[in-house]
């Protein structure tokens, strides 16, 4: 039972780690694109209303980005049932970008009062041991993929123009060695 759950678990590592990634990589371009906003003001009050948030009211804060992009996903899941493939996709994905992004940003500002309550704090627990698994199961197949690699890029060298010509030669020296020796048996 566990072999065949364990594709499955790979999977859902990836996933994970696919979600965490972006994350990641999103909240530095969400500030970088709300610091060109000229509204500094408004960003100013906003995070200082924040501050003065009880934690349950932070947690309204947090989740209603996740509520005004719903909208936007259930339309490109309507889009996906209906044939258009490519606008589907490309709603989907900029629906998830832009959900991910501004939760990241939102995140950073509500996470010290979100932190504050009890449950919220083990689930941000849980979510980071969730990381540390996914790391933990798919690191060592990374690490076989990329030696793979590397083995394949080698193997592959052998062919590159500069090379291409002696390892030509080297094959057809042995092919005919190859030959020669059926022939004298």
């Amino acid at each position: 039972m566990r072999r065949l759950l364990r594709p499955f678990l790979i999977l859902l590592a990836l996933v994970f780690l696919f979600e965490a990634w972006l994350w990641e990589r999103l909240a530095p371009i969400v500030a970088f694109i709300v610091a060109r906003i000229p509204l500094r003001e408004i960003k100013a009050r906003t995070a200082a209303s924040v501050e003065h948030l009880a934690p349950p009211a932070t947690l309204f804060v947090f989740i209603v980005p996740v509520a005004l992009l719903l909208p936007l996903k259930f339309l490109g899941l309507w889009m996906l049932a209906n044939g258009y493939w490519l606008g589907a996709l490309g709603v989907l994905a900029c629906a998830k970008v832009v959900s991910l992004g501004v939760t990241a940003f939102i995140f950073d500002i509500t996470r010290p009062k979100l932190l504050q309550m009890a449950w919220f704090r083990r689930f941000y627990d849980w979510v980071m041991r969730g990381i540390a698994w996914a790391h933990a199961l798919t690191d060592p197949i990374k690490v076989r993929i990329k030696l793979m690699t590397r083995r394949i890029r080698r193997w592959l060298r052998m062919f590159a123009p500069k090379r291409a010509g002696r390892t030509l030669r080297l094959l057809i020296r042995i092919r005919r060695r190859m030959q020669a020796a059926r022939a004298a048996v």
